[in-house]
């Protein structure tokens, strides 16, 4: 086959068959738009309301834009590839994507460890927490994130501009990620693959430490708690963290924890799909759903916008 550096590269998508493209456009559609919707809602709610300007929700509304970006940086294209049959892709906007959707994956694993340090000091250190969660370093934990992210992605993005790779090449997956293109490559890429995995693997393992020793140490104190209604509450506090966490790293790990495989199968994608559009539109619902504060400015905006109306 021949080799290019820039070549150009044909997304196979989610299904083969020409019948199933129309349903599963109608499905992705919804669930991008719901994504979108539910996102929105939530950022406004916490914007306009100063109840909720608190380092827990300042979190909340980074990870809300996170996950914001996230379906928009894959969903369109899958869309597009969906309605028009034609999944072709030029290699500067192959590593355009990805590019963003390793920065936003990256910030979803790095929020999530942030948001279980913000829940350890305030259930482990209740009197502590105003000054152990001042603004000030609320900011730096999140624009320290953000500066993580971006600089773990370029890193991924120049390593994979550097190769070689077959000419007029399927993608077996809906948008451009690391694994499919280190297939497709001409070169020899074990030693970037090496470095690829590993800084993965400090990043992955550093964010679940984060989070299971934060739990644990959560845990721990709630035990402590002497009534039933107590630990209750300060069970309440965590838990739709804990069920996003567990929700997200499931599917990751359904994804990355395995071998690689040349075939194309529908199997394949789902947990891709699980984790870059189902988790990130279910994340506001799981969120303003088991929240009264933010259910109760929700319904104040809704209230407004009807009376306005």
């Amino acid at each position: 086959m021949n080799c290019s550096k820039a070549p150009g590269f044909i997304l196979l998508g989610l299904s083969s068959d020409p019948e199933k493209w129309q349903p599963l456009f109608n499905i992705f559609l919804c669930l991008y738009l719901l994504g979108l919707l539910g996102n929105l809602l939530l950022l406004l709610a916490i914007g306009t309301d100063v109840h909720l300007h608190t380092p827990m929700y300042f979190f909340l509304s980074q990870l809300s834009l996170v996950d914001l970006c996230f379906i928009t940086t894959t969903a369109p294209k899958m869309l597009e590839a969906l309605w028009t049959g034609d999944g072709s892709i030029s290699f500067s906007g192959c590593l355009t994507q990805f590019y963003f959707f390793a920065v936003f994956a990256d910030m979803d694993n790095l929020l999530l460890a942030v948001m279980a340090i913000d829940r350890y000091a305030a259930i482990c250190h209740p009197l502590f927490y105003p000054f152990l969660m001042t603004p000030c370093r609320c900011e730096v934990l999140a624009s320290g994130s953000w500066g993580i992210a971006h600089c773990v992605s370029l890193f991924y993005t120049l390593l994979l501009s550097q190769f070689y790779y077959h000419t007029n090449q399927g993608i077996p997956h809906f948008f451009c990620d690391s694994r499919p293109l280190l297939l497709l490559s001409c070169s020899d890429t074990h030693l970037s693959e090496g470095l690829m995995m590993a800084l993965s693997g400090v990043l992955g393992m550093s964010s679940v430490l984060c989070l299971v020793s934060s739990y644990g140490c959560i845990f721990y104190a709630v035990a402590k708690v002497p009534s039933a209604q107590g630990k209750r509450k300060a069970l309440a506090t965590c838990s739709s963290h804990l069920s996003v966490v567990l929700l997200f790293y499931s599917t990751v790990f359904a994804t990355y924890l395995k071998p690689p495989s040349t075939s194309h199968s529908s199997a394949e994608v789902v947990a891709p799909v699980m984790y870059t559009l189902v988790t990130p539109t279910l994340n506001p619902f799981i969120y303003s759903l088991r929240n009264k504060d933010v259910k109760s400015s929700l319904r104040k905006i809704l209230n407004m916008d009807k009376f306005q109306g």
